[in-house]
């Protein structure tokens, strides 16, 4: 060997068997190759374990389990082989022929009927089965195109008949860390029905100030995002500061032109999850004010002209000489002047 380190030498030879291995190193997939480096730097670093899993990022699972399947003569250990997780031998259905022609029969002329149904019927014609089987069966010929049912069904069972909740144009969640610290930063709205004469249905449209407490209340007698509208009017009119944004529910009536509205005057618009009322807990508790101080003390008004007068009188109360506890009884105004040299 003396003189022969300065010519071309084949690998095979100085190695016994490594011609072999270098033929499989070549032959493997590109993960089994990077899981060859891992073996590879665990047995030159002395066999620790965690720090190989430390320098290439993995979990000490899936390390020990490529370990304990690593053969050195064998590379082709490191191959991910998913088609011998297939079992040899399958469970094949045993269900009578007779049995799945009543079950597809009895779906197929009632496709609202279920498992159940169809099980007390085919036990009545004396097939001794389950509710069980009869489910599984369904299922088999449902999955392999053997069943014949209306598409409303199929779209039931796919989920697709659940309500889908679209992007909003200008809408949107509000941001994590948002600050509310001054007053105008973020009001919330809602709706609220009330009844002023028996059979009549009116809407409350409400908007309550997060810091100032500062409210607006207008009143309609549709539930659309016109009269929604109305009460960005009554903010503008009511509230002696700007206000950033609004916070709504995803009622219809903050869709549409209300939307629009606050896009054209600047203001952001945070919409809530669905179901999330306490989320607006300043206007819900608005909500009960008003029913506790105005309506359950004094004859409603016949009008939406007069209801809407009633609620501009209301409103200055509130705003101005009603004390408020979570003001230290201040009322909204008096706690905004105290406080706008600082805002």
């Amino acid at each position: 060997m003396k003189q022969r380190y300065g010519v071309a030498m084949t690998y095979g030879h100085i190695l016994p068997g490594a011609t072999r291995l270098s033929r499989q190193t070549s032959s493997l997939s590109k993960a089994a190759r990077q899981r060859l480096k891992w073996m590879d730097w665990y047995a030159a670093h002395k066999q620790h374990a965690r720090a190989t899993c430390r320098h290439f990022g993995l979990s000490p699972d899936v390390f020990y389990r490529w370990k304990h399947r690593y053969r050195a003569s064998d590379l082709t250990s490191l191959e991910d082989h998913k088609q011998t997780r297939t079992p040899h031998k399958q469970r094949v259905p045993v269900t009578d022929p007779a049995l799945v022609q009543r079950i597809r029969y009895w779906r197929e002329r009632r496709p609202r009927w279920g498992k159940k149904k169809i099980w007390k019927l085919v036990s009545k014609e004396g097939f001794g089965t389950s509710i069980s089987t009869v489910g599984r069966t369904l299922d088999r010929l449902r999955t392999t195109g053997q069943l014949n049912e209306p598409a409303i069904v199929v779209a039931r069972l796919a989920g697709i008949r659940r309500r889908r909740y679209g992007k909003r144009p200008y809408a949107i969640r509000k941001p994590w860390g948002y600050p509310v610290h001054h007053p105008g930063d973020l009001v919330e709205v809602d709706t609220v029905h009330v009844y002023p004469v028996p059979g009549e249905r009116r809407y409350q449209f409400t908007a309550a100030d997060c810091i100032a407490k500062h409210t607006a209340r207008v009143a309609g007698a549709t539930i659309t995002a016109t009269n929604a509208q109305r009460i960005l009017t009554a903010i503008a009119e009511r509230f002696p500061y700007p206000v950033k944004a609004i916070q709504i529910d995803g009622g219809s009536e903050f869709k549409a032109g209300f939307e629009q509205a606050c896009q054209e005057r600047g203001i952001r618009l945070f919409v809530l999850p669905v179901r999330s009322p306490k989320l607006n807990g300043m206007v819900e508790r608005m909500q009960r004010t008003s029913r506790e101080e105005i309506y359950d003390l004094r004859p409603m008004p016949l009008t939406v002209a007069e209801h809407n007068e009633l609620l501009v009188e209301e409103d200055h109360i509130y705003n101005y000489i009603r004390p408020h506890d979570a003001l230290d009884l201040l009322t909204p105004d008096e706690y905004y002047q105290a406080n706008k040299t600082v805002t």
